[in-house]
């Protein structure tokens, strides 16, 4: 896509960024009662092993521990679109003994909601749950992840750092971003192509943009920040640079790094 720099509003960009994350948000936690294939398999399992840690003790492991309480029928006094269950979590009922979840960050609830969505369904049996220690040594090995990907104060800076992307993305959505990484990129995200009016060619991932700058890291991880007006061409890709890793790892690989993944939660 090529830009006109000085014909590209600010709020354009917003508007994308804006449409992109909702819709993005929207696959994670979709917002009325559907059936299993609306929520990820991966969401679900992640919830299942939260709802045993958080939920278990009161509410049973068949859901109806709690008097006049059945989770597994899928039908809630008090919340009939996702959004409103996951309000009922966070806030909890504390008058009637429901303590309130605000600790979940929104993959736990959004994994939360997902198993209760399909726990009359859903056999916790069958979850083989990934390991985080073997996937961190496939990150760092295998997957040479680190050589685009920062996690705290190692790896590069060409990818987005993943410090926190625990706290932020879902299972299903990181999932996703590791077997068709092309159709997880937040817009901000995207890679650039750049050639400056002096002739300087520059490849690398949009940071930030304004009406008259860009910020960027280079192929080399070196943050720049260059005035439009100096700018011959700039152009926003719409494929991830990253590989897909459907046909590098195995299955089990792939929840082994997921579940790293999920346990960082930054500082």
């Amino acid at each position: 896509m090529l830009r006109n720099f000085s014909r590209t509003p600010w709020l354009s960009l917003w508007a994308a960024a804006l449409l992109a994350s909702s819709r993005l948000v929207a696959a994670q936690n979709p917002t009325l009662q559907g059936h299993p294939d609306d929520y990820p398999r991966a969401d679900i399992e992640y919830g299942a092993a939260i709802y045993a840690a958080e939920c278990e003790r009161c509410h049973g492991a068949d859901g109806d521990g709690v008097s006049g309480v059945n989770l597994r029928s899928g039908n809630f006094r008090n919340a009939k679109t996702d959004l409103q269950l996951r309000t009922v979590i966070t806030n909890g009922f504390p008058t009637a003994g429901m303590p309130a979840f605000s600790k979940l960050d929104a993959p736990q609830l959004t994994g939360v909601i997902a198993y209760l969505r399909n726990m009359n369904t859903f056999d916790r049996g069958s979850v083989k749950s990934g390991d985080a220690h073997r996937g961190q040594l496939i990150f760092e090995g295998k997957g040479a992840c680190l050589r685009c990907h920062r996690v705290e104060a190692n790896g590069g800076r060409i990818g987005p750092d993943l410090s926190a992307i625990g706290a932020n993305r879902s299972p299903g959505s990181l999932q996703r971003s590791l077997l068709d990484p092309s159709s997880q990129m937040f817009p901000i995200n995207r890679p650039v192509h750049i050639v400056t009016r002096d002739g300087r060619v520059i490849n690398g991932r949009r940071l930030n943009e304004d009406t008259y700058t860009v910020q960027v890291t280079d192929q080399d991880g070196r943050l720049l920040s260059l005035n439009k007006s100096d700018l011959k061409e700039f152009t926003i890709l719409t494929r991830s640079n990253m590989p897909s890793y459907k046909d590098e790892l195995t299955t089990d690989e792939i929840a082994d790094v997921i579940a790293y993944l999920l346990s960082l939660k930054g500082q």
